[in-house]
C-alpha cells in the first residue's frame, strides 16, 4: 500500500474507534465468541512475565492487555499507546478503578512512529491492531526497535480459519451476522462492516510469521487459537553479540 492510500485508511480506521469505543468491550465479546479474555490468558502464559518487566502495548484500546501486563509486572513501568483518545479515555478509567495511574502510562501517539528510544521496553505487545494499521511491516520493525535485545515482540490478532466446515460457518457470520450485530448494539453497520474487509486483506498465520522473520526477529512462534479465528505471533529481537 502506497503512502498515498495509507491517509484516508488512518483517518477512516481512527473513526470507527472513536465512535465505537463505549462499546467496544461489548463487540470484543461477539467479535471472539467471547473467547478474547482465554487468548489473552494464553498469551499471558506464553510470554512469562516477571515483576519488575516493562512493556509498551500499541493499539491498546481500552486497555484489557496493558492492564494484565501491569498486573503481572507488579511494578514495572506499562505504556499503553492508541491514536483514539476516545478509547484511550474507557482505558483510563479501568486504570483509575485499579488505582495503577502511576504504574500505566496512556500515550495518544501513531503505532507507526513510536515516540520512545530504542531499547526501552522488555516487552511490545499489539492485540487486535495489526490489521488496522496502514502499514504492519513498519510497525513490527517499530516495536522490535523499541524492544531491548532478547526483548518479545508479540501479537493477538484475528486470522484465517483453515479447517472446514468451520471456516464457512466462521465467514459467513464475519461478513453477514456480524455487521447486523454491530448495527443492533453500537449502531455502527458501516464500521462492523468493515472488519471483514480488514481481515480479507491480512496475512495468514504463516504468512505473518515469515514477515515477522523478514523484518528480523528471530525464534517466531505461531499459534493457532480457536480453530485459527485468532492466532498468536511471538519473536524475540535478538541480542547483542559483544
Amino acid at each position: 500500500m502506497g503512502s498515498s492510500d495509507t491517509k484516508p485508511k488512518e483517518q477512516f480506521v481512527h473513526g470507527v474507534f472513536e465512535s465505537i469505543a463505549g462499546k467496544y468491550d461489548l463487540m470484543n465479546d461477539i467479535l471472539s465468541f467471547r473467547r478474547h479474555k482465554a487468548w489473552r490468558k494464553f498469551t499471558m502464559k506464553k510470554m512469562d512475565m516477571h515483576r519488575g518487566d516493562t512493556a509498551i502495548d500499541l493499539c491498546c484500546g481500552t486497555c484489557d492487555w496493558t492492564l494484565a501486563m501491569a498486573r503481572a509486572s507488579e511494578s514495572g513501568h506499562i505504556v499503553g499507546l492508541d491514536f483514539s483518545q476516545n478509547m484511550l479515555n474507557v482505558g483510563e478509567r479501568k486504570i483509575t478503578s485499579e488505582s495503577r495511574e502511576k504504574q500505566i502510562k496512556l500515550v495518544q501517539g501513531n503505532a507507526m512512529d513510536l515516540p520512545f528510544e530504542d531499547n526501552s521496553f522488555d516487552y511490545a505487545t499489539i492485540g487486535f491492531g495489526l490489521r488496522n494499521v496502514p502499514d504492519l511491516r513498519r510497525v513490527l520493525q517499530e516495536m522490535q526497535r523499541v524492544v531491548k535485545p532478547g526483548g518479545q515482540v508479540v501479537c493477538l490478532e484475528l486470522s484465517k480459519p483453515t479447517w472446514q466446515p468451520f471456516k464457512g460457518i466462521y465467514y459467513a457470520y464475519f461478513q453477514h451476522i456480524l455487521p447486523m450485530l454491530g448495527k443492533l448494539f453500537a449502531k455502527r453497520y458501516e464500521q462492523y462492516k468493515w472488519l471483514p474487509d480488514s481481515l480479507a486483506l491480512f496475512p495468514g498465520r504463516d504468512e505473518l510469521a515469515d514477515i515477522f522473520r523478514e523484518v528480523g526477529l528471530k525464534d517466531v512462534q505461531a499459534h493457532s487459537l480457536t480453530g485459527g479465528i485468532a492466532a498468536l505471533h511471538i519473536g524475540i529481537k535478538e541480542s547483542l553479540h559483544v
